[in-house]
């Protein structure tokens, strides 16, 4: 059965002030509700004004995107009852919206390059917050913090262009990535993107998923949609439109309500706003280096492989980390940005805008240097990173090399260390001597271990091979 899927990204632009006010949206370490006035709070009488700001970063996406910008767009009220929304409506953009028909190109499932159609993007206000008390679904009671209430969302709508969760996932990397290289968006900051998922199997109802956190989020309700349609298929049961909640501690999606139609909401032109003219603005929006731009770039200018083009542009951060370390040599920084420095990352949940960068071209000078081993050098930069995420003052690879003795030795110097291994492994010896050449990499393996890593693993295995061949052991 074909998944079709589509996804509506509320995006939190990264204005100084609110969308209708000038509120600030630097609330996140304030108590609640203290980053609020008349106009986001809904009082009678306020009167909204436009965030410029907010517009153009809207219009700086649509560019990026390759969208047609409207000649005139125009405001709605979205009306609907929560409590995080104290006036009864939302201030959106409906029939008219920002910008229309853009692209993005993501990889499909078997490798190969696909356009995902973007339908539309447009402004509106981001409402409330509710915080549960007791417990999620079976919270005692929930209380409303209205800071966020009118931050600027861009909501970033796609064509059902999509074909399982993976695609799903690949889609809002892709997204993350160009919004952050536009500089319109910080991923870092809680809530900054969420999603609605409107997810069906061909031939059935769609059922859409409400405020996802997140990219893996994303992935995993989908995937458990898939499933639980499949399953209900199977057994004859009908698939039910609604609208469905993700519980992401159990990786779940539980039954909200019937999906609503746009009708339910009863849009209506806003009144205190007038309709937006500003499609002659996009000429004089010089748009930065975007990712595929750069992935380009990176692999004529520094020789690097699509592999790790790939992965160093699809961070902003990284992206220009790699630029700050790759005189050292580009093809090592490459390799050590791409596969060591982002796994030892990912493993401490820890941003790379935390890693002192003169102090990683360091650490790559005294590997090119051969001063020391790859396995020492592992070593230093764990100590590096440690320090980094506890908030101490930084140390110099040097300085942590000296400290803890790791710098390259000679081979020689292991001597005894080899004598020992081979006298305390005498199978592997044999082993090694009847033809089994993966017995050589154990015993190197070990005397690497007793080292701590400071020689070489070719020198060692010279020695190790010279060792066996001229004694008696």
């Amino acid at each position: 059965m074909t998944v079709i899927v589509g996804l509506e990204v509320h995006v939190q632009l990264n204005t100084r002030t609110k969308l209708f006010c000038g509120c600030s949206t630097d609330y996140r370490d304030d108590e609640p509700n203290t980053h609020v006035c008349p106009v986001c709070l809904g009082l009678p009488g306020a009167l909204p004004r436009i965030n410029r700001t907010a517009v153009e970063y809207g219009l700086r996406v649509a560019k990026a995107l390759d969208m047609d910008v409207l000649e005139e767009s125009e405001f709605a009220r979205k009306n609907y009852f929560y409590p995080d929304l104290p006036k009864g409506f939302q201030i959106t953009q409906y029939d008219r919206p920002l910008a229309i028909n853009g692209t993005i190109e993501i990889e499909d499932d078997a490798g190969r390059e696909k356009e995902v159609r973007i339908t539309r993007v447009h402004l509106e206000e981001d409402p409330g917050r509710l915080v549960h008390r007791g417990g999620g679904d079976r919270a005692r009671y929930s209380l409303v913090d209205y800071n966020r209430s009118g931050i600027p969302l861009l909501e970033i709508v796609t064509e059902p262009d999509l074909r399982s969760p993976q695609e799903a996932r690949r889609f809002l990397v892709k997204l993350r990535s160009i919004l952050e290289y536009l500089g319109v968006f910080d991923g870092e900051r809680e809530g900054a993107l969420r999603v609605d998922a409107n997810i069906s199997l061909e031939g059935h109802d769609r059922v859409e998923v409400k405020n996802i956190s997140s990219y893996r989020g994303v992935e995993k309700a989908l995937t458990f949609e898939v499933t639980r349609q499949k399953n209900l298929i199977r057994r004859g049961v009908p698939i039910v439109r609604e609208t469905r909640h993700f519980q992401e501690a159990r990786g779940i999606t539980t039954s909200s309500r019937g999906k609503e139609e746009e009708h339910d909401y009863r849009y209506f032109p806003e009144p205190d706003l007038r309709p937006l003219r500003v499609a002659d603005w996009v000429a004089g929006i010089e748009l930065p280096e975007l990712p595929a731009a750069r992935k380009n770039r990176f692999m004529e200018q520094y020789g690097i492989s699509l592999i790790h083009a790939r992965t160093l542009t699809g961070d902003v951060k990284v992206a220009d980390f790699y630029e700050k370390v790759a005189h050292v040599d580009p093809l090592l920084a490459a390799t050590w940005v791409a596969d060591t420095l982002l796994g030892e990352l990912n493993y401490r949940s820890m941003s790379i805008a935390k890693v002192p960068p003169d102090h990683f071209a360091d650490l790559l000078s005294l590997i090119k240097q051969d001063v020391v081993t790859d396995r020492a050098a592992v070593q230093i930069l764990r100590v590096m990173l440690d320090r980094c995420a506890a908030g101490e003052a930084p140390e110099s690879p040097e300085a942590i090399m000296e400290r803890l003795n790791l710098g390259k030795a000679a081979g020689g110097e292991f001597t005894a260390i080899v004598r020992a291994v081979i006298e305390a492994h005498p199978q592997a010896v044999e082993d090694y001597r009847s033809g089994k050449k993966g017995a050589l990499n154990y015993l190197v393996g070990q005397v690497m271990k007793e080292t701590r890593g400071r020689a070489d693993p070719r020198e060692l295995g010279r020695i190790v091979t010279e060792y066996i061949e001229t004694s008696e052991v």
